[in-house]
C-alpha cells in the first residue's frame, strides 16, 4: 500500500469537514443576532401635508341650459302680386336695413300710375272750370241775373270737382306706393336665409294669409338667450330682491356668464332683461331671458348654451382644495389633523368649485382646522401622522381621499 499518496487525500477530507463546520457556526451566530431584535415594531407615522382653509368672499351661482333666440325675426313677403324679376342677395349673407332683396316686374304698376295721373289732370281741369263758373255765379246771383237754383247747381258742380280731385290724388298715391312695393328691401339688420322663390315665378302679395314667403331675416347682434328655472329658484331670487339683494328678478340687469358647448369657462358676459309673468303649469318652471352682444355673429338663434346666474349675495366662505374632499356613499368629508397629530374625519356640506380648483365648504370645518391636502391615501381616521405645512419641499402630489373608517 502506498501511504505517501493516502495521506494527502485524508488531509483534504479533514479540511473540507472543517469548512462545513465553520459555515454552520456562522449561520448559527447570525440567527442568534436576529433573535435579539425587537419583534413587531410599528413603522413611523406617515408624513402628510396640511393646510388651513382659505377665507374668501364668494357668490353662489346657478347654472341653466337654454337656447339663443333672435330679438327680431321678419318674414319677407310681397305687398303686391306680380312676377319676380330679380334676387339681389346671396343666401345666408348679412344684410343691412334698406338693402334691396327682391324686385317684382313693375311695368303693370307703372301703367296704373300713368293712368291715375291722367285722371288726376282731368279732374284738376274740371275743378278749375267749375271754380271759375262758381265765382262768376256769386256776382250774378247778387245782381239777380241768375236764379238761386242755378247758382246752387254751380256750387254743387264745384264741390263735386273738388272731391274728384281728392279721389284721383289718392289713386296716384296708391299707384306710387305699389310701384315702391315692387322693390322689397330689408326691414332690419341681420342674417337672411335662403330664397324661397326663384325669378320668373308668380308672387302672391297683399295682406291676406296666402301671400308668398320669399325669405326670412333674423337679427344677430345683440341676441337673446332664453332659459327656464324652477319655482324654488324663482322664490329664492324674489325674496333676495325684497331684501335689497337683487339677483335675477324682473328688470334687475344682473350680469350673467355664458359658455358654449365647446367651452370650459363662462367667458361671455351679458345681463338679465326679462323674467316671465307666469309659471308654466305643466313643468313648474318660469322663463328668463338675458341679452348678449354678438359682434362676431358666433351666437346663432337656436344654439344651445349654459348660463350662470348669481344665486346668492356675496358672503365670506372657507375653501379647501377640491382634491382634499372624499366621498362616503352620499356624504362628503375631509380629513383633519388634531393637536396630537391624530387624523380626524369631518363631514362637510359642499358649495361650488372655483376656477382655481378650490371647493367652498358651507359647513363642517373651522378656520383653524388643519386639513390634509396631500398624502390622503396614507392617512386613516384615528391614525398618528406627521403633518407638514403646505408648500414645504418634498410634499407628495394630492391623491384621492378614502372613506373614513373607525379606528380599530
Amino acid at each position: 500500500m502506498n501511504f505517501a499518496r493516502a495521506i494527502p487525500s485524508f488531509s483534504l477530507i479533514r479540511g473540507g469537514s472543517s469548512a462545513v463546520l465553520l459555515c454552520a457556526l456562522a449561520a448559527l451566530v447570525a440567527s442568534c443576532g436576529e433573535s435579539q431584535k425587537p419583534a413587531g415594531a410599528p413603522p413611523p407615522p406617515p408624513a402628510v401635508t396640511v393646510a388651513k382653509p382659505v377665507k374668501r368672499t364668494v357668490t353662489d351661482f346657478d347654472e341653466y341650459v337654454g337656447r339663443f333666440t333672435a330679438i327680431n325675426s321678419v318674414e319677407v313677403r310681397a305687398r303686391v302680386s306680380g312676377y319676380l324679376d330679380g334676387v339681389h342677395f346671396k343666401d345666408g349673407q348679412i344684410v343691412k336695413q334698406g338693402d334691396l332683396l327682391f324686385t317684382i316686374d313693375k311695368r303693370p304698376f307703372q301703367n296704373t300710375l300713368d293712368q291715375a295721373r291722367a285722371n288726376l289732370a282731368q279732374a284738376q281741369s274740371n275743378l278749375n272750370f267749375t271754380q271759375a263758373d262758381y265765382t262768376r255765379g256769386q256776382q250774378l246771383v247778387r245782381d239777380k241775373t241768375i236764379t238761386d237754383q242755378i247758382f246752387e247747381q254751380r256750387a254743387q258742380a264745384f264741390r263735386n270737382a273738388q272731391a274728384a280731385v281728392s279721389n284721383n290724388e289718392a289713386a296716384v298715391r296708391q299707384a306710387e306706393l305699389d310701384i315702391a312695393f315692387t322693390e322689397l328691401r330689408a326691414p332690419i339688420n341681420g342674417r337672411i336665409g335662403d330664397r324661397r322663390v326663384s325669378p320668373g315665378n308668380l308672387v302672391t302679395g297683399g295682406t291676406a294669409g296666402n301671400t308668398t314667403l320669399l325669405a326670412t331675416i333674423v337679427s344677430t347682434d345683440p341676441i337673446y338667450f332664453e332659459f327656464t328655472f324652477d319655482e324654488a329658484s324663482f322664490l329664492r331670487y324674489e325674496r333676495m330682491a325684497k331684501t335689497g339683494n337683487d339677483i335675477a328678478s324682473r328688470g334687475a340687469g344682473v350680469q350673467v356668464g355664458l359658455k358654449l358647448i365647446d367651452e370650459h369657462d363662462f367667458v361671455h358676459e351679458g345681463h338679465m332683461d326679462f323674467v316671465d309673468n307666469v309659471i308654466d303649469r305643466s313643468t313648474g318652471t318660469i322663463r328668463g331671458r338675458a341679452v348678449y352682444a354678438n359682434p362676431n355673429n358666433i351666437f346663432t338663434p337656436g344654439m344651445f348654451a349654459r348660463v350662470r346666474v348669481p344665486g346668492s349675495p356675496p358672503y365670506e366662505a372657507l375653501l379647501v382644495p377640491d382634491a382634499a374632499v372624499g366621498t362616503e356613499q352620499t356624504r362628503k368629508f375631509v380629513l383633519t389633523v388634531s393637536a396630537d397629530n391624530t387624523v380626524v374625519p369631518k363631514y362637510v356640506t359642499l358649495g361650488q368649485t372655483t376656477g382655481d380648483n378650490l371647493r367652498v365648504i358651507k359647513d363642517g370645518v373651522a378656520a383653524d382646522d388643519s386639513v390634509i391636502v396631500d398624502g390622503l391615501m396614507r392617512a386613516r381616521p384615528g391614525q398618528k401622522v406627521t403633518p407638514q405645512d403646505q408648500g414645504k419641499p418634498g410634499a407628495a402630489p394630492a391623491q384621492g381621499a378614502s372613506p373614513p373608517q373607525k379606528p380599530k
